[in-house]
């Protein structure tokens, strides 16, 4: 394989990486401290995620527990994720914050498969991205024979076709995840 291809498919991995994680901050109905992963707190004057400044555990599979490690800082998280707009209210008590996940309504199952179909458009679009930066590495090798580079061309066809199939199966599975009931 060559280094074009090497490196066009660590891009293309990056790519599926970040879609799975993205996947991991939607809501399914149950309780999962990833769904934080996104909101931001104003700790001390910088903006830091919620699982470095507290602990977060799940009770029951339908409520999140966060335990700050620093008192004070329980009303700043708790207005955190009111202002991240996920859909969840969170109570604060003396030291903790509990979120109470609710089962999610038809309507929010249809949106959050919505939002999932975005993320993986987005991943798409990255991938025909490092398909076409790969196609242009290879033009502008001089020393790349005409049916090498042709070869190489269509072998980073191949590998973006795998990507775009592997995207299109992630998508799938969440959207199935999301809208069972």
């Amino acid at each position: 394989m060559s280094e074009y291809l090497e490196r066009a498919e660590e891009k293309m991995m990056t790519v599926i990486e970040n879609l799975e994680g993205n996947f991991a901050t939607i809501r399914t109905g149950r309780a999962n401290a990833k769904i934080l992963d996104r909101v931001r707190v104003d700790y001390y004057g910088e903006p830091m995620p919620i699982n470095q400044i507290a602990r977060i555990s799940v009770v029951e599979g339908t409520q999140l527990v966060i335990k700050p490690y620093d008192r004070t800082q329980v009303k700043p998280i708790t207005h955190a994720i009111s202002a991240a707009n996920l859909g969840l209210t969170p109570q604060a008590e003396a030291d903790a914050i509990r979120i109470l996940v609710p089962q999610l309504t038809e309507d929010r199952r249809k949106q959050l498969a919505k939002e999932a179909q975005k993320y993986g458009e987005e991943a798409k679009v990255a991938v025909r991205n490092v398909r076409r930066d790969c196609n242009d590495w290879i033009k502008k090798d001089k020393e790349l024979p005409e049916d090498e580079a042709k070869a190489l061309t269509a072998e980073t066809q191949k590998l973006t076709d795998r990507y775009i199939k592997d995207i299109d199966g992630l998508v799938k599975a969440k959207k199935d995840e999301i809208l069972a009931v």
